[in-house]
């Protein structure tokens, strides 16, 4: 059985690539989708035409991982396809969050991602591909989402470098970096509990099925990282050129306007 895993698939560019992947003329046997939300994974296999497996599950808990891997090795599936699109921000300033929330943003922006890219590597062959969801925000520090983009920077040199070690496997792996997304429950669920003027505007925001379209495009170019448009493309440039220190005091400046 070939299938698509997609991770973080109950909303956003999780649930974007359930549909593309869906929509594709040459489909998976099935796709499966993780998330916590049962009801929301139920109301996405009711929008798709390809067989969907749903496995509810929180990737943060050591007993949902487990469970994961003893499903995998239950149905020993040929992964081609896996997406690593859990994740989630928040908006304000190290010492007015939680520690908790921050925490668990490192857990699974970061440590989940990597523990089901292990899992799932051993039922991946040769041309099968992996999509780690990072961020335009792996490119710099970022105070006002520091803890998010200091865990993308992880996504974005994990993917790298796990890309050089499945070389010899055939194995593909993409880093997908997207500017802002407008129609994603990301910036809603980032502004929960920051202080006014944080971040005012989100401008040149994009959507997320454009973001999709180009990264599935990218994947199957074996491309190292994806920057999806031209925002994050433009970021990603000026990285190389400009010193931190200029381009953080750039973005202090912009996001209070």
């Amino acid at each position: 059985m070939k299938c698509a895993i997609i991770s973080g698939a109950s909303s956003g560019l999780g649930a974007a690539f359930v549909k593309a992947i869906s929509a594709q003329k040459v489909k998976p046997d099935e796709i499966w989708v993780i998330a916590r939300r049962r009801e929301r994974l139920a109301e996405l296999a009711g929008q798709v035409s390809c067989p969907v497996r749903i496995l509810a599950l929180d990737l943060t808990r050591h007993d949902d991982l487990e469970l994961l891997r003893q499903t995998l090795a239950d149905f020993r599936p040929e992964v081609r396809i896996l997406v690593n699109a859990a994740g989630y921000g928040r908006i304000g300033d190290c010492q007015d969050s939680e520690a908790a929330d921050q925490a668990h943003m490192i857990d699974l922006n970061c440590r989940a991602l990597v523990q089901v890219t292990q899992l799932i590597l051993p039922y991946m062959s040769k041309q099968a591909r992996i999509l780690q969801i990072a961020s335009v925000a792996a490119y710099q520090p970022l105070p006002g989402l520091a803890v998010y983009a200091a865990s993308k920077s992880f996504v974005l040199s994990y993917s790298r470098a796990l890309r050089w070690e499945l070389f010899p496997r055939g194995i593909h792996v993409t880093a997908v970096c997207p500017y802002w997304i407008k129609d994603t429950e990301f910036i809603p669920v980032a502004r929960q509990g920051a202080q006014p003027g944080q971040i005012r505007h989100f401008p040149l925001a994009g959507r997320s099925r454009w973001v999709v379209a180009r990264a599935l495009f990218d994947s199957r170019l074996n491309l190292p990282v994806c920057t999806p448009d031209l925002q994050s493309l433009l970021l990603r440039i000026l990285d190389k050129f400009i010193p931190h220190e200029i381009s953080i005091a750039g973005w202090v400046f912009l996001r209070r306007l």
